[in-house]
């Protein structure tokens, strides 16, 4: 049996990002500076932040056998994840268009039509034993077998909320870390206050943390609750900053960091992935992160 700290399940992409000088506006042709290309999706990048980070990684989803899924795949195993969980099929990749501006904002469009979630009982993971799952929704009907045998096997789990859509709404509430964006809580709990909806989302799971970008993050559990604010870093492009903190929250986790310096370690990640054009090309190592919280 391999042994993985942390197994990711959910959604692999292909991100094409441009950095633009501004939003072009109707009709407009508009000039990019600079084109990263490489694979994403949350859960995929999570693994790929993880073995950065000197976790041993696998991702688990799907992966077209066109030319943008080959080319991750190939993006996957460089990085030394293991990939026997993958599954490889003839539906074109998704793929994301995103305009990152000078600001560190970013507008992404994301083109997945065609592809549709992975039935049950498609894969076989018998053979595998993770010391933490974590998911990002996108592939609700195998996450819902790997949360009961999670749960069976004392397993710790974790969901990358970002918005409630099917899969994270079936998760919510049955995994042991909620770890959402503030878009999710206001959706989940139709309050704009956080502190308020870091309440109600507290009766969904034993730990809940919500992102809150710039603002840094709000958290809660049976010890107690409390808030940390971001690193200040001149950010360069936010894709997969989110994607990055989960990665970096769970290996913390694993490795055996406490909670408190688990989650300064994974913010500390997060900021350091605004600071370069792309997402997968931003993912830092364990020593960038380092020097980081050495300077703080």
């Amino acid at each position: 049996m391999p042994a993985v700290d942390v197994l990711t399940l959910g959604h692999a992409a292909y991100d094409l990002t441009f950095a633009v000088p501004w939003h072009p506006g109707p009709d407009e042709k508009s000039q990019a500076s600079q084109l990263v290309y490489s694979g994403g999706g949350p859960a995929a990048n999570a693994a790929v932040a993880v073995a950065r980070l000197g976790g041993k990684a696998a991702f688990s989803g799907f992966l077209s056998d066109d030319l943008w899924g080959t080319l991750h795949m190939q993006e996957l195993e460089a990085e030394g994840l293991l990939t026997e969980w993958i599954v490889r099929g003839p539906a074109p990749t998704p793929l994301s268009v995103i305009l990152a501006k000078p600001d560190g904002r970013r507008s992404l469009v994301n083109y997945k039509e065609l592809s549709f979630p992975l039935p049950a009982k498609s894969l076989d993971y018998t053979t595998l034993e993770p010391k933490l799952l974590l998911f990002d929704g996108h592939e609700p009907n195998l996450s819902l077998e790997w949360v009961e045998f999670a749960q069976r096997k004392g397993i710790p789990t974790m969901l990358d909320a970002g918005s409630v859509h099917t899969g994270t709404q079936a998760l919510a509430n049955k995994v042991d870390y909620l770890v959402c964006s503030e878009k999710f809580s206001r959706q989940w709990t139709e309050q704009t206050d956080t502190g308020s909806a870091l309440s109600q989302l507290a009766s969904l799971a034993p730990w809940v943390v919500i992102t809150l970008g710039s603002s840094g993050l709000v958290w809660t559990c049976q010890d107690g609750s409390g808030q940390i604010p971001a690193f200040p870093v001149a950010a360069v492009d936010t894709t997969g900053a989110g994607d990055c903190f989960h990665g970096a929250l769970a290996a913390s986790l694993v490795l055996g960091r406490a909670w408190l310096e688990a989650l300064r370690y994974a913010s500390a990640a997060a900021a350091l992935c605004c600071m370069r054009l792309g997402a997968r090309p931003a993912l830092p190592t364990h020593k960038d992160v380092l020097t980081l919280l050495s300077e703080d």
